[in-house]
């Protein structure tokens, strides 16, 4: 793990994130859970959203660990193959929270949910990547806006190519963002969701990066790169300007 763990402390010291980054792993079988792990129904008390569990992962810095017994959420239920979809339910609960014109629109949407297959997986493990107990599928980073700029400088560094996404707002962290990055083994930039914000305290200034742990290497590097030259966070303002009021006035003459 010291590999992952170090990588995790270059994207810290070139970041500065807020909160942890986080490593994600799909864990084909329960049984493969690390020691040590929480879960939320047994060390909790408590059901919760995969949301939550990457809050309390970035947050406290905690390894904690989703099962369908943990799960208290319908949609990523679906989403992580853990639960049949019930079309109907989740139409219906489109509808009634007007997150749909109609039934037609609110399909649409659950058809451009990211999902995996049907016991592709038995649970899921959020762990801080600068300690993670985990070899990562996904790495998970909340950030503001400058802070992912400069994820896009150093992911793009190496190979030129834009990022490209796509935003719901809905169901948004989980699947456009850890379930659409592993899928596709591209990054993503994520606007997080409703519940995200409600469940999981995303704040208002926060924005989503979620890359395939084979991409950490090229990003480091890329972030690196691109540091050298002063590119980095926080962003170098230029101050080295006499300061002016109004059209002409220089601020030296005020308190002349």
């Amino acid at each position: 793990m010291k590999e992952w763990q170090e990588l995790g402390k270059e994207l810290n010291s070139y970041l500065k994130p807020g909160t942890f980054p986080v490593a994600v792993k799909f864990m084909q079988r329960k049984n493969e859970i690390p020691g040590g792990t929480r879960t939320p129904l047994k060390d909790l008390g408590v059901k919760i959203a995969h949301c939550q569990a990457q809050a309390i992962a970035r947050k406290y810095g905690w390894t904690i660990a989703m099962t369908k017994e943990d799960l208290g959420c319908a949609i990523s239920g679906h989403t992580y193959g853990w639960e049949p979809a019930n079309i109907d339910g989740a139409v219906k609960f489109l509808l009634k929270m007007n997150y749909a014109a109609d039934s037609e629109a609110a399909n649409t949407i659950l058809q451009s949910f990211r999902s995996l297959k049907q016991g592709q997986c038995e649970a899921v493990v959020y762990s801080s990547l600068e300690r993670t107990k985990i070899e990562p599928d996904v790495i998970l980073m909340y950030l503001n806006p400058a802070q992912l700029m400069r994820c896009l400088h150093g992911s793009t560094y190496h190979t030129g190519k834009p990022i490209t996404c796509s935003f719901s707002g809905r169901a948004a962290s989980c699947t456009e963002g850890v379930i659409a990055a592993f899928l596709d083994q591209s990054p993503k930039v994520v606007v997080p969701g409703n519940g995200d914000r409600v469940w999981a305290t995303a704040q208002d200034h926060e924005m989503v990066y979620a890359l395939p742990a084979s991409h950490l290497k090229a990003l480091v590097d890329g972030l690196a790169r691109t540091h050298e030259k002063g590119i980095r966070y926080p962003i170098p303002a230029f101050l080295r300007y006499q300061p002016e009021v109004g059209l002409t006035l220089p601020l030296t003459d005020i308190f002349r």
